[in-house]
């Protein structure tokens, strides 16, 4: 089972002030030149806004839009009251973000009546003892029930039943599939690839040689395969890679070509879970030992190396003492989500 809180910042914004209920409204930057929409209510996405959109353009789509600040502390307080909903629901939870997460039904009900009974009781008492309202994808992995919950927005209970996953999944555009980005999605698109069921067409060896090792995940995310177990979550809360060097160095294009590496071997080690980060972090060490880092949070969570990279090296530019010479240089990512959704906020 995967649940997703449906338009969650809104959402809470609203309990907050009911008088915002029903009206067009995002969270986000209050600046109207420079701001951008984090989070946007439903109301507010039938006029084409949505998260990452500079606040500007929200602006022009809609004349009475309301804009409200973020609230992370009120999100993180009504988030661990759904998760403590769901830890009675299910021995085994794995929180992905402030608003979403994954349980295994499996060791509670072996019967997918009774689990679409559970799901839609779990539904209700979010929606009655807090006010807020959540999306359901029931399937016999994660993959599928990520997808299955974002189906049938917002109060959707999507059930993809064992033996019906490639059913369900044919007719879907690609970048559906979590971990399909607008550049994967692009490249696809030029093999004549739109739907998930022309993915499948392709086989195993020709997207090996064209995507590498992500081919052949895609080959399986195609058949709705993944074996990835539903568990709780103590994995570390940034991924991160640093290189001491022999000699220290001062040549920039060197250093630069250095960051390059270690964001690819960031954006590697995301891979293997699908991840993605809206916070990057900079290490640098000079000669003398002193010590600095610093980070970027983006309004978008990124996860391929090109995209670390330019953000890395922008750090690295505004904040390096040209000609000084450095001993030591890392590259980190942060603030964790999935390959989808609205900005998500890291757990603590």
């Amino acid at each position: 089972m995967h649940l997703d809180l449906d338009a969650f910042f809104c959402s809470v914004e609203v309990l907050k002030d009911p008088s915002l209920a029903g009206k067009p409204l995002v969270v986000g930057g209050a600046s109207k030149n420079r701001g951008v929409v984090a989070a946007a209510s439903y109301p507010a996405r039938k006029y084409g806004i949505h998260s990452a959109m500079p606040m500007i353009e929200a602006h022009r789509r809609c004349k009475d839009l309301v804009v409200r600040g973020s609230s992370f502390g009120s999100y993180k307080m009504y988030s661990k009251i759904v998760m403590g909903i769901l830890r009675d629901a299910s021995p085994v939870i794995q929180q992905v973000s402030v608003d979403e997460a994954y349980l295994d039904l499996g060791q509670k009900i072996d019967e997918w009546v009774a689990a679409s009974e559970l799901a839609r009781q779990v539904q209700l008492k979010i929606s009655r003892d807090i006010g807020l309202s959540a999306s359901v994808g029931l399937a016999t992995n994660k993959m599928i029930a990520k997808i299955a919950s974002d189906f049938d927005k917002p109060n959707g209970l999507t059930v993809v039943s064992p033996g019906d996953e490639e059913r369900f999944l044919a007719p879907l555009k690609v970048s559906k599939i979590p971990g399909v980005g607008p550049k994967t999605t692009e490249r696809l698109t030029e093999l004549g690839v739109y739907k998930i069921s022309d993915l499948r067409k392709l086989s195993r060896t020709h997207l090996e040689s064209r995507f590498g090792k992500y081919g052949e995940a895609m080959w399986r995310w195609a058949r709705g395969l993944d074996d990835r177990p539903v568990h709780e979550d103590h994995e570390a809360k940034s991924v991160s890679t640093e290189r001491t060097f022999a000699k220290d160095i001062r040549d920039e294009q060197e250093l630069l070509e250095i960051l390059q590496k270690l964001s690819k071997k960031v954006a590697a080690e995301l891979d293997k879970d699908s991840r993605a980060g809206a916070t990057i972090t900079i290490k640098v060490r000079y000669a003398d030992f002193s010590t600095y880092t610093r980070q970027h949070t983006g309004v978008e969570a990124i996860w391929e190396g090109d995209d670390i990279y330019s953000i890395a090296r922008r750090l690295f530019i505004k904040n390096w003492i040209p000609g000084a010479a450095l001993r030591l240089l890392g590259v980190g990512v942060s603030n964790f989500t999935e390959r989808k959704g609205q900005l998500r906020l890291k757990l603590e």
